[in-house]
């Protein structure tokens, strides 16, 4: 049965967090007013699970050197995992280059501005499909990311944390605290974003520095601890995610196929090293070269990328 979605009291949390938030918001380039849906897009790509500090230079220099889908499109995907480097997840490297190239031959090298059209995209889902139109085009959309859902739960309903995400409630909460008029409400879903990120934080939230601290529904019910369910945390060390960045780092440095010697040296664990290998091979992110050599996937004449 699915739950009844959770009634959103009226706040001031909009509002406060959107004058806060042209005062206090972090200068990051894809904000810029020059930058383009298209930025934004590649901006939201590459934030999954990456810090802004790592993803900054590697935008700059992607918009740099592909500004347009089309730009992206007509790249290898060789040249895409180099230029992507060490932001990790590479397979979003890889949908990125797809949804590039089906915005370049199904839209007109226009990233589309409409929620469905977006999700029909290699690689996008509902938040990244929500940013951009918010982001990208100052249009209204519930853009709901960890840090958002956080804020939501502390300044309105008074809880420690979210708790597992429920996508139609958390999205009917956020919904209800954004203005109708489109740019107002873009403003809105960048700033409760920005709040999570930098002010409501997961430990040791700035409280003090917060613009809606005086109405925050946790504050007044006296930061009760979250005591729910939570979601794991991932570690990397020793895990299927190292061994693969490795062995992609070996193929980014190489200037030709690699025999499998020059991988095997990179992890001790012999079958956990050929199970990641054979994953990146299934992703595509690598292949095999007819004399048993290994290389970035698409390096090869006559494959596709």
């Amino acid at each position: 049965m699915t739950a009844p979605l959770r009634t959103v009291p009226t706040s001031p949390l909009g509002e406060r967090t959107a004058d806060w938030f042209r005062a206090e918001a972090r200068d990051l380039p894809w904000r810029r007013p020059d930058t383009t849906p298209w930025g934004v897009l590649v901006s939201e790509f590459m934030l999954q699970q990456t810090p802004v500090a790592r993803v900054e230079p590697v935008w700059e220099r992607w918009m740099a050197e592909w500004p347009v889908p089309s730009a992206l499109a007509a790249a290898s995907r060789p040249e895409v995992l180099r230029a992507w480097g060490k932001l990790g997840y590479p397979r979003r490297a890889a949908r990125l280059h797809e949804a590039a190239a089906a915005i370049a031959a199904q839209h007109g090298d226009r990233v589309p501005s409409d929620v469905e059209e977006l999700e029909a995209l290699p690689g996008i889902g509902s938040y990244t499909a929500r940013a951009v139109v918010a982001f990208g085009y100052g249009r209204r959309a519930p853009v709901v990311d960890t840090n958002v859902r956080r804020v939501v739960a502390r300044a309105v309903h008074g809880a420690g944390d979210a708790g597992p995400a429920r996508v139609k409630a958390d999205l009917a909460d956020v919904d209800a605290l954004l203005p109708r008029d489109d740019s107002a409400a873009a403003v809105v879903s960048a700033a409760l974003m920005e709040l999570g990120a930098v002010i409501c934080v997961a430990r040791n939230p700035r409280c003090g520095a917060c613009p809606v601290h005086a109405d925050c529904a946790w504050i007044a019910a006296g930061r009760p601890e979250y005591t729910g369910p939570r979601r794991p945390v991932q570690g990397f060390a020793g895990t299927d995610r190292q061994v693969r960045g490795k062995l992609l780092d070996v193929l980014r440095a190489a200037e030709a196929p690699v025999p499998k010697a020059a991988l095997d040296v990179v992890w001790s664990d012999g079958p956990q090293r050929d199970r990641c290998l054979d994953s990146l091979l299934v992703d595509g992110l690598a292949e095999q070269t007819a004399d048993g050599h290994f290389a970035l996937g698409g390096t090869t004449p006559g494959t596709t990328d």
